[in-house]
């Protein structure tokens, strides 16, 4: 089962292969080497070089603060430091543009993905600190080092995975995010690969500009591998059990509590107070069962199932992750995580052309529709459930079918039970990325289907900001739970 899924996985990496053969050197050679995406590749060296270390400063900055510092109310600064989770990209963009209209460019596009995708960053640098062993920091201050010097010497080498890996998230969503750039009138290959679907049904240049924007993600993926390196951050020992002791501001504290209260205003009250203005001036009678009620309710179905079969497509691959690890196994966890580092736009132009090609009848059915939820979100069902599986003792397999319990049985008895909470987070984790997905929906949902997102992106593109606002209300209450969950479970493995 799990060489099935890994299969089906590589279907947008075939897909783009294929239509590269298949179209001729000659017009791969026309289409990719002229002048609209050289400054599309512009564009993205910009956004990625300007924006990701801009964030990455952002979110090293306030986890410090907020878990290193005398600074009041830590708690509650580390709540409003990943609440903004809760709001998708696509509706920052919207209420900036409520708020200002004249945004466009490059620096407006570093602005808000800045403000909407810091947390992706924070959230993993303050689980760091929390965990990191004090002793070190104490010994490095004994030899002289003053509080700055143990900072950068000490204190930052050891946080270097949760860097990377949140900037290497950080990178890939830019990569891919369509309505944010839109909004604000910025071009991207993601804006450009859905404007020519939809200005030339699946022409051979949207595939063209796939094949390119694959090609970006993976000297990301190369980049940040060869960054990553071999270093070791593991310690020998329990190390020591107590927290790390806070450093007094001092006259740093106003300027500290001014950033911390400007961060949450520009990612929270910003989106709130433009959310809010528009319900106030719509009043009750944007608030309709047959716009709001009816795209609630398909979101919520929508999210269920892609929930549930990404889950179960990825319990396989969790389960030999943890059971038989080997060489073929790491080949086939890869074919199931490197899927989800590939933008929506490509994933759902690959389905788009080869049920258009091969199998018509499953073009715009859910069936299609789901298949696409599962191959982005797969990696996010795969997280929960091997960690999951792996807290699950084996004996308790092997005891089961000692009692004539088949193998498939013993487990399902056993560790899938036992596992039941990490599957549960997994299908709330897909659940919420579904909520909030736009390109792919957009693409492949078949007619009379309208989520939260994709009518809150038809209203706010016929300019009727008013009746949007409902819909982008809604994602975010769908959301929340699930954010401010994270955090909780970010703490509690820390201990706190």
């Amino acid at each position: 089962m799990a060489s099935i899924v890994a299969l089906i996985s590589l279907v947008p990496l075939g897909f783009i292969a294929w239509v590269t053969v298949d179209v001729g050197w000659q017009t791969v050679v026309s289409l990719v080497f002229r002048a609209r995406v050289g400054d599309l590749l512009v564009n993205t060296v910009l956004l990625e070089s300007t924006a990701v270390p801009i964030t990455v400063a952002l979110a090293v900055a306030l986890a410090w603060l907020i878990e290193r510092t005398n600074i009041p109310l830590p708690n509650l600064w580390s709540w409003l430091m990943v609440t903004p989770l809760a709001v998708p990209a696509f509706v920052h963009s919207y209420a900036w543009i409520g708020v200002s209209p004249g945004m466009h460019g490059l620096w407006s596009a570093v602005f808000i993905s800045v403000i909407a995708y810091f947390p992706f960053i924070y959230l993993p640098i303050a689980a760091t600190l929390r965990r990191l062993d004090p002793a070190i920091e104490d010994a490095a201050a004994s030899l002289g080092l003053g509080p700055w010097p143990v900072f950068f010497r000490v204190v930052l080498p050891q946080l270097r995975l949760a860097i990377l890996g949140g900037a290497l998230l950080v990178a890939l969503h830019l990569l891919s995010e369509y309505g944010l750039f839109v909004m604000i009138r910025f071009d991207t290959f993601a804006t450009a690969i859905v404007d020519q679907f939809q200005s030339a049904y699946n022409s051979t240049a949207a595939n063209m500009l796939s094949g390119v924007l694959v090609l970006c993600c993976i000297l990301l993926l190369g980049l940040d591998n060869w960054v990553r390196g071999n270093e070791r951050y593991a310690r020998v020992g329990t190390g020591s059990i107590r927290p790390a002791q806070r450093q007094s501001l001092g006259l740093y504290l106003i300027p500290a509590l001014l950033l911390t209260t400007l961060v949450t205003i520009l990612s929270l009250g910003v989106p709130i107070f433009t959310l809010l203005r528009w319900l106030y001036i719509g009043g009750t009678d944007i608030w309709r069962m047959d716009t709001v009620g009816n795209a609630f309710i398909q979101s919520i179905l929508l999210a269920l199932a892609g929930g549930v079969l990404a889950m179960l497509a990825a319990a396989p691959m969790a389960w030999l992750s943890v059971r038989a690890p080997g060489r073929f196994q790491r080949i086939l966890e890869a074919c199931h995580y490197y899927v989800g580092s590939l933008p929506g736009v490509v994933v759902a132009l690959s389905l788009v052309t080869i049920t258009v090609r091969l199998f018509l009848p499953l073009y715009q059915t859910f069936a299609t529709l789901i298949i696409a939820y599962i191959l982005l979100f797969l990696p996010r069902a795969m997280v929960g459930l091997r960690a999951s599986v792996a807290q699950a003792p084996v004996e308790l397999e092997r005891a089961a079918m000692s009692l004539g319990k088949s193998p498939t049985r013993a487990v399902w008895l056993t560790t899938m039970r036992l596992a039941a909470p990490g599957a549960a987070a997994s299908i709330a984790l897909v659940a919420m990325g579904i909520t909030n997905e736009l390109t792919a929906t957009l693409m492949l949902a078949p007619n009379g289907v309208e989520t939260l997102a994709t009518k809150f992106w038809s209203l706010t593109s016929e300019i009727d900001y008013v009746a949007a606002a409902p819909h982008a209300v809604m994602m975010v209450v769908l959301s929340l739970p699930l954010t401010l969950l994270l955090q909780a479970q970010s703490k509690r493995t820390a201990g706190q």
